[in-house]
């Protein structure tokens, strides 16, 4: 395991898709080297308050009343999982519908994704596991109180979706078709890849129709039936931008697999050596 300060530049953009600031930013990164040639980066994300949801009528349903959440420092994957990471932990491959290396593993259910969480821990001593929503949130949006990270709205130069929808007043994009590799665009504020499209990201947390009664801290908020559907954040390649959002949700069958499911790792900041 190694520690290092990686250097990066963030972008913000206006409404009509247009650079308004390049920041230079750096984030606290460790190093789990999975074997001689795969590694995984995790970020460290510094604990803080923020609101949690959508504001009055934006958004859905499900993403209101917005709510004030205390997040614990902890660290958080920088990519979604790769299919060569998942491949060296787990030994066999999901049948996933794009095919790389560096592709994130998709096709995923929630099972699947804490079987290789429970595998990765065993492997390097270290409780890795989902993160909850809450945490998945507040790492997206990095500080940020926009719809995007990344500003008002979001362009295909900056994540992939399905750019021929828009969500403001940016120009039409592009629609791929498919996953793009981990981290082939530009990291939010606290380092972090592919917040926005590529895939959905399973979470720990059961699903809740709302946030009344939500935890203010930001533990993981399960359900008295432990069948209860799954929650995903993130949008993926095959959605459109406002399906993107720092604060879209969906909710899934934790056996569900689908070519848009996916996954990235939390670990807690206080565990022995980091």
């Amino acid at each position: 395991m190694d520690i290092i300060t990686h250097s990066f530049e963030t972008i913000i953009i206006d409404g009509q898709g247009q650079p308004v600031s390049q920041v230079q930013s750096s984030a606290r990164v460790f190093i789990e080297h999975l074997d001689a040639q795969v590694r995984l980066e995790m970020a460290f994300i510094p604990g803080g308050i923020f609101r949690m949801g959508s504001p009055g009528q934006q958004g859905y349903e499900d993403e209101h009343p917005q709510h004030i959440v205390s997040v614990a420092p902890f660290w958080l994957g920088r990519q979604t999982v790769t299919q060569e990471q998942w491949l060296t932990v787990m030994k066999k491959l999901p049948p996933c519908r794009f095919k790389g290396a560096h592709l994130p593993v998709d096709n995923v259910s929630a099972e699947d994704a804490r079987q290789l969480c429970s595998r990765l821990a065993k492997k390097t001593g270290r409780p890795y596991r989902l993160p909850a929503e809450a945490e998945w949130e507040y790492a997206c949006r990095a500080g940020s109180g926009s719809p995007f990270h990344f500003g008002d709205t979001l362009t295909t130069d900056l994540a992939n979706y399905v750019g021929e929808h828009i969500f403001l007043s940016e120009p039409k994009g592009i629609y791929r078709h498919t996953t793009t590799e981990a981290g082939c665009f530009p990291p939010n504020a606290f380092g972090l890849f592919d917040m926005h499209g590529n895939l959905w990201e399973w979470c720990a947390d059961a699903w809740h129709d709302d946030y009344q009664g939500a935890p203010f801290y930001s533990s993981v908020w399960n359900a008295i039936d432990r069948q209860a559907p799954r929650v995903l954040r993130g949008g993926c390649w095959h959605e459109i931008p406002g399906n993107c959002r720092s604060a879209t949700r969906l909710k899934s069958e934790a056996g569900e697999r689908e070519d848009f499911f996916g996954l990235r790792v939390a670990l807690q900041m206080d565990f022995p050596g980091l």
